[in-house]
């Protein structure tokens, strides 16, 4: 029988000649690489700064706290900071983690970001910061979201871990904010075992993650930095610590297969954008699902369904449904966070009504899509869920 997947390894003999030539090395820590890597990610954005980490987790965890590190602070402790109901946990743990008040925020049922009337609404005279997270792929309304904050000093930090790739208007997403996240792990757009990145084009920011990222001390910063200006005694230098940082370090590795993955995510992202062509053909005017609907140019994580509020089908029998043909499937993200146990931790609170973030949470589920022709696979899931040209 016929098996859609939820994702689908991207590697080749490319990536494992790559590992071979690292084991070669004998150099299995964040060395050069790594470096190369992040050069080339940097360019392939159009950033000047790219900070690789262990994962995109680690990415948001590093970008939060290099905002509270700054020599004029840019976050402290208490800020309101608004996020999207929908998103992927560790969008929030940061934050919470760094003592930042959450203000949860309703999503647009059909691009699944946020609900851009409600975000107008929810922003007030203590809002700090603005979470934006490209979901599915799909990229923000950046133009309107910035004609949103107009004037107003509030600061945007991009979780663009599911969306590597898209562009608005012909700039890539992650790079609208003042950094933005990325995350490659192997569902991913491209994989380097775990992995993800931070880009910015401010430089103290960069130097303050190049500290966070291993243990807070000054061996990797260059010698004039905007942290802390580094002697020529190597000896003192390697153990000097400076901030509370981490070890969220990647190994060579997978510095090493990003350099060869990164030669493929173009084509990577004609085939998914093929396939969304073809899954919108299918899908976009079914009587009982809504899809997300693009704004500019997505990448096409996966292919969201959501259950129609007319409509008279039950997810759980779809699911099922689905299961019994050997087609994966998941929630949408998290569904509506604000309905998880984890949130009695948090200081936050819910403006307004979360309707469309309920919805979906009750409604909604996505399947894969892939870097290769899956053309049979959404033939497949149409046959199932009864699409139509």
């Amino acid at each position: 029988m016929q098996y859609y997947s939820l994702a689908s390894s991207t590697w080749d003999y490319k990536e494992l000649q790559a590992i071979e030539e690292v084991i070669k090395s004998d150099i299995f820590t964040m060395g050069t690489r790594v470096a190369e890597f992040e050069k080339n990610f940097a360019a392939y954005v159009g950033a000047k700064y790219a900070v690789m980490t262990s994962s995109g987790s680690t990415a948001n965890l590093i970008a939060t706290a290099a905002l509270f590190y700054t020599s004029k602070h840019k976050l402290q402790r208490g800020d309101e900071v608004i996020v999207p109901a929908v998103s992927w946990a560790t969008t929030y743990y940061p934050l919470y983690q760094y003592g930042l008040k959450l203000k949860f925020v309703d999503i647009d049922l059909e691009t699944l970001n946020y609900d851009l009337e409600a975000l107008s609404g929810a922003i007030s005279e203590k809002t700090k910061m603005i979470m934006v997270v490209n979901l599915l792929g799909n990229p923000n309304d950046f133009d309107k979201i910035q004609e949103i904050i107009g004037n107003k000093d509030i600061l945007l930090l991009e979780d663009n871990c599911e969306s590597m790739g898209a562009e608005y208007k012909g700039k890539q997403a992650g790079t609208f904010g003042i950094m933005g996240t990325f995350s490659t792990f192997f569902s991913h757009h491209m994989a380097t075992m775990e992995g993800g990145l931070v880009v910015t084009d401010d430089e103290e920011l960069y130097h303050i993650l190049l500290c966070l990222r291993a243990h807070g001390w000054t061996r990797n910063l260059p010698k004039d930095n905007k942290i802390a200006p580094k002697s020529e005694d190597s000896f003192s230098e390697s153990f000097r610590f400076v901030l509370p940082g981490y070890n969220v370090r990647p190994v060579e590795m997978s510095g090493a297969i990003g350099i060869e993955q990164l030669k493929k995510l173009p084509n990577f992202l004609k085939h998914r954008r093929e396939n969304a062509k073809i899954f919108k053909q299918y899908f976009q005017n079914h009587p009982d699902f809504m899809i997300q609907k693009e704004i500019s140019s997505s990448s096409w994580f996966g292919f969201s369904l959501i259950i129609r509020k007319n409509s008279t089908l039950n997810r759980q029998e779809v699911i099922q449904k689905l299961q019994a043909n050997n087609i994966e499937c998941r929630p949408i993200v998290t569904g509506d966070f604000t309905q998880n146990e984890v949130m009695r931790f948090f200081d936050y609170e819910v403006f307004g009504i979360l309707k469309n973030a309920q919805h979906l949470h009750k409604n909604g589920f996505f399947v894969g899509n892939h870097q290769v022709d899956i053309k049979d696979s959404i033939l497949l899931l149409a046959e199932v869920l009864g699409g139509g040209d």
